[in-house]
C-alpha cells in the first residue's frame, strides 16, 4: 500500500489546482491519481483544433439516454481522460459569471466563501491577466488569461457592432464587473497557444519531491472504514493497488465523482440495489441535480465573401443580455449568444463548407431542467445512465425560444449586411412557435458544462434553504456528509450553474477551498 497525506483522484483542472497549492508545503506529501496519460496529440494545443478533440483515445465518450426534449437524440458528453482533464479540451473561454450566480452557493451553504466576494480572491490568484492585474484581476498568477483585440474576426467584429446598434452594451471584458453586455472572449490561450490548467499549475509543481503524479491508474472504489473514508482501490497496468491517505480529494469531476462514489455503495440505495451494489449509505441526493448548459447550433448565415480563418478558437465573443430587455446592463442575464468564425451545426443540420459560412449561436444561462447521473453496475466499465432532462421546463423552452428570437435580429441587422448572404438555419421560413421549437429539439447541443451532482449545502437530507429537490452532498467544506476524510473538489459540487463557461468557477473553487486547509 502506497500513503500519503493528501491524495486527490483525477488531474482535471480542479486536481491540478489541489496538486500545485498543497504541495507547496514541503511537509505534505501529496498524491495525484489519473486515468489518462500526459497529452501527445498535438492537436491539443493548437486553439483552432477544439472542436475535432472528443472520440480521440482521451475522451471519457460519455453518452446521455435519450432526450425527450431534443427529439429524442443521444448527446454526446465529452470529458477528457488525460492529465489536465476537459481543460484539454474545451473551447478555452475564461468567463466567470455574473455576482449574483453565487448568491444560491452561498444561501445553500450559509457560507460566505461560497458568494462571489469569497471567491474574487481565488478568481484572482488563478489569473496571469493580459493586460496586468487590478481590483478584478489577478497579474501573476498560474493561468494565463489573454484578452484579445486585434486577432478578432472582421465577421465577429460585426456581429459585436450588430449589439451595440441594438443597445447592448459594449463591456470589453466579461470579467471586470457587469456582465450584462458584449465583450471579446478571453481565453486560456499563450503564444498563440492553449494552456490547459496542468500546463498552469500540475507540470511546474511536479519538480516537487514531495508531489507524486501516477498517471494510467484506474480507481474502481473508495476504501471505507466505518465512517471514515481511508483510501482507494485501483488499478494500475492490470494490477490491483491500493493507496491510503489522510486526507482524499476527489475531482474525478460531475460524472466521474458520483459514480466513484456509488461504486463504493454510498448513494441512492434504489440505484444501488438494481446496479448490484450492496449499499453503505444511502444518500438519495448524488447523482441528482444533474444540469447543463445547452447552445443552439446553430443560427447559420452563409456569407457574401469568404469568411478568414478564426486566429483564435472560432468562437471569439460572447454576447450576455436580459431577455425581456437586451439593454438592460444590470442584473444577472438570461441568454447568451455567441458569434462563431465558422460553420457550427449538430448532427442533424448539414453545414455548409468551412470558410463559406459563420454561426450565432443563442443558450439559456440558468437553465430549470434538472436531471440525474445513475450507476448502472459495479465495475468501472459500466456506462453510467446520464439523464440532463434538457428543455424539460417551460422556463427553458421558451428562453431558448427567445434567445434564438434575439440571435436571428442580431444577424439580420445592417451593421452585417457586407457578410450576410443568406439565413441557412433554421431558414426564412421558420417561424412559428412549433416550427422554432422543432428546429431547436434537433439543433441544441451540450455546451460542455454539466455539474451539480454531488451538490454542496448545509443540509444531507432533505430541501435546504436554497430549495432544491435534491439533498446536498457535501457540506460547506466540501466534506462528504456522514464521513470523514473525503472532500469532492469539483464541479459537481456546483449547486447551481453560473452564467457562463464553468471553468474559471471551476479553478476558483479548488483556489478557495486550498486556501482554507
Amino acid at each position: 500500500m502506497t500513503s500519503f497525506d493528501i491524495l486527490i483522484i483525477g488531474a482535471g483542472s480542479a486536481g491540478c489546482v489541489l496538486a500545485a497549492r498543497f504541495s507547496e508545503n514541503p511537509a505534505i506529501r501529496v498524491g495525484v491519481l489519473e486515468a489518462g496519460e500526459h497529452p501527445s496529440d498535438p492537436d491539443i494545443a493548437i486553439p483552432q483544433k477544439w472542436p475535432s478533440l472528443p472520440d480521440r483515445p482521451y475522451d471519457w465518450a460519455y453518452r446521455t439516454i435519450p432526450q425527450p426534449g431534443t427529439a429524442n437524440r443521444v448527446h454526446p458528453w465529452p470529458r477528457g481522460r488525460i492529465v489536465g482533464g476537459s481543460s484539454c479540451l474545451h473551447a478555452m473561454a475564461h468567463v466567470r459569471g455574473h455576482a449574483d450566480d453565487f448568491a444560491p452557493w452561498a444561501l445553500a451553504t450559509g457560507d460566505a466563501r461560497w458568494s462571489y466576494a469569497g471567491l474574487l480572491p481565488g478568481f484572482r490568484r488563478s489569473e496571469a491577466f493580459s493586460r496586468g492585474a487590478d481590483a478584478h484581476h489577478g497579474g501573476d498568477g498560474p493561468l494565463t488569461v489573454y484578452l484579445p483585440d486585434d486577432e478578432l474576426s472582421p465577421v465577429v467584429r460585426a456581429y459585436m457592432a450588430a449589439g451595440v446598434a441594438r443597445g447592448v452594451p459594449l463591456i470589453g471584458d466579461h470579467n471586470a464587473g457587469p456582465l450584462n453586455g458584449v465583450a471579446a472572449n478571453s481565453l486560456t490561450i499563450r503564444d498563440g497557444k492553449r494552456v490547459s490548467a496542468a500546463d498552469a499549475y500540475l507540470l511546474p509543481a511536479l519538480e516537487r519531491p514531495n508531489l507524486t503524479l501516477i498517471t494510467g491508474a484506474r480507481v474502481h472504489r473508495l476504501v471505507v472504514a466505518g465512517s471514515r473514508i481511508t483510501g482507494v482501490e485501483a488499478e494500475i497496468a492490470g494490477a490491483p493497488a491500493t493507496f491510503s491517505a489522510g486526507m482524499i480529494c476527489l475531482c474525478a469531476g460531475a460524472i466521474a465523482s458520483p459514480l466513484l462514489l456509488m461504486r463504493s455503495g454510498i448513494g441512492p440505495a434504489s440505484d444501488l440495489k438494481a446496479a448490484g451494489i450492496a449499499c453503505i449509505a444511502d444518500r438519495p441526493g448524488l447523482g441528482g441535480n444533474l444540469h447543463d448548459h445547452l447552445l443552439t447550433a446553430g443560427n447559420v448565415y452563409r456569407a457574401r465573401r469568404p469568411v478568414p480563418p478564426s486566429r483564435l478558437q472560432h468562437s471569439e465573443s460572447l454576447m450576455y443580455l436580459n431577455a425581456a430587455d437586451p439593454t438592460r446592463p444590470d442584473g444577472r442575464p438570461d441568454v447568451v449568444l455567441g458569434c462563431v468564425a465558422a460553420p457550427s451545426v449538430s448532427e442533424c443540420l448539414a453545414p455548409p463548407a468551412y470558410g463559406t459560412a459563420y454561426t450565432l449561436l443563442s443558450g439559456v444561462t440558468h437553465p430549470t431542467s434538472r436531471g440525474r447521473l445513475t450507476v448502472t453496475g459495479p465495475d468501472l466499465d459500466d456506462a453510467p445512465r446520464i439523464d440532463p432532462a434538457y428543455l424539460s421546463t417551460d422556463h427553458d423552452r421558451a428562453m431558448a425560444r427567445r434567445a434564438l428570437q434575439l440571435a436571428r435580429e442580431i444577424g439580420h441587422s445592417p451593421a452585417l449586411d457586407e457578410w450576410r448572404a443568406e439565413e441557412i438555419h433554421p431558414g426564412l421560413d421558420v417561424r412559428s412557435e412549433t416550427e422554432i421549437d422543432a428546429f431547436l429539439a434537433r439543433a441544441v447541443i451540450t455546451h460542455h458544462h454539466p455539474v451539480g451532482t454531488c451538490r454542496m449545502g448545509a443540509e444531507a437530507m432533505g430541501a435546504d434553504s436554497l430549495g432544491a429537490d435534491s439533498p446536498s452532498v457535501v457540506d460547506p467544506d466540501l466534506k462528504l456528509h456522514g464521513f470523514e476524510g473525503l472532500h469532492v473538489v469539483d464541479a459537481s459540487v456546483i449547486p447551481t450553474i453560473p452564467s457562463g463557461p464553468v471553468h474559471a468557477a471551476i479553478l476558483a473553487i479548488a483556489e478557495t477551498f486550498a486556501a482554507g486547509r
